[in-house]
């Protein structure tokens, strides 16, 4: 509780949603929104303090995601991806993502611009016959979820794909320390508190460095 209510009071403090001075048209996509995801490995808890997107348009929207990711069934390397997320809705398809976050185990607080590819777009919006597994029934499906997967050392894995349809790597990159820290200097050098299991997990078994 005393965590959730530490990050409420930052977010209130910091948030700020914005298009940078200008209404946008009405975005035109062959669904009501596309998705932002957050993973993690097991045991090495982060706090995403924001991610903001300039679509494709040139319009910047900041502050559209953040909370807490998924996590793995391991701590050493990863998944591909995961369903589901917060829908961003009157967002075009994104030119770049701008993430920054808590890596709670080490602790340190990173950042990264991430410029995303055309073909992801192009994908995006692509729509695609298949099965789907959870219900056995046909559907026209899009790869509209993004999933950022965060891990410490500041590396972010990016997937792209869909509720039926299996995901595909965007990309590996290397994030940033931030050098004003936590939010930014906000929290005057306090992080999120660490979960008790995952503090007792890496005090015994360490960070897997080099496994992600």
């Amino acid at each position: 509780m005393k965590r959730l209510v530490f990050a409420a009071g930052l977010l209130i403090s910091l948030s700020a949603c914005a298009t940078g001075g200008s209404v946008p048209p009405p975005v035109k996509l062959p669904y009501p929104a596309w998705y932002i995801g957050f993973a993690a490995p097991k045991h090495m808890e982060v706090w995403v303090e924001s991610v903001d997107v300039l679509d494709q348009r040139g319009y910047v929207f900041f502050n559209v995601h953040a909370g807490v990711a998924g996590y793995t069934r391991k701590p050493r390397g990863w998944h591909k991806g995961t369903s589901g997320g917060k829908p961003i809705t009157n967002v075009d398809l994104p030119d770049q993502l701008l993430l920054r976050w808590q890596s709670l185990v080490e602790p340190q607080a990173y950042k990264i611009s991430i410029r995303i590819p055309q073909w992801v777009r192009d994908e995006m919006v692509r729509p695609e016959r298949v099965l789907c597994q959870w219900n056995q029934q046909w559907k026209t499906d899009y790869r509209e979820t993004i999933t950022l997967g965060m891990a410490p050392g500041g590396i972010v894995k990016v997937w792209l794909g869909g509720s039926c349809l299996d995901f595909k790597e965007v990309g590996r990159y290397q994030a940033k320390v931030e050098p004003l820290g936590p939010y930014r200097g906000a929290s005057k050098g306090k992080y999120i508190p660490l979960e008790p299991e995952n503090k007792a997990y890496v005090e015994q078994h360490g960070i897997p460095y080099g496994s992600w």
